[in-house]
């Protein structure tokens, strides 16, 4: 199951490297701006995951979900926080996040998974 999060890594590794490569003005603040939106401010690094999560949650992105979480179980998160987080989520987007709800709940346990190996 670790794999699953090795596989979302690479692929997003590669393809990044290759936008960012583009040299593209507007791709590249686009992903600066997402990186400086996320850096601890009035918010912690934690919480600012945890609203990207439901935000990603609620729009239905599987691979923003994904990168949230990772990062979110990074800065701490556990598991319970998560699982609030994605009951917000699946509240505000209604049933149709369900599906993307349980493909969060694999991934958190690939999370788990890999740390403990």
């Amino acid at each position: 199951m670790a794999d699953l999060v090795k596989e979302f890594n690479d692929y997003r590794s590669k393809m990044n490297e290759k936008l960012l490569a583009d040299n593209n003005k507007v791709i590249k603040r686009i992903f600066n701006v997402d990186t400086n939106a996320y850096m601890e401010g009035a918010l912690d690094v934690k919480t600012k995951e945890l609203l990207g999560l439901v935000a990603s949650a609620v729009l239905r992105c599987d691979d923003c979900i994904k990168y949230h979480l990772e990062t979110a179980y990074k800065n701490g998160v556990n598991r319970e926080e998560m699982m609030e987080a994605m009951g917000i989520a699946t509240l505000v987007g209604g049933t149709i996040v369900i599906p993307h709800l349980r493909r969060a709940y694999e991934f958190w346990e690939a999370l788990e998974e890999q740390s403990s190996n």
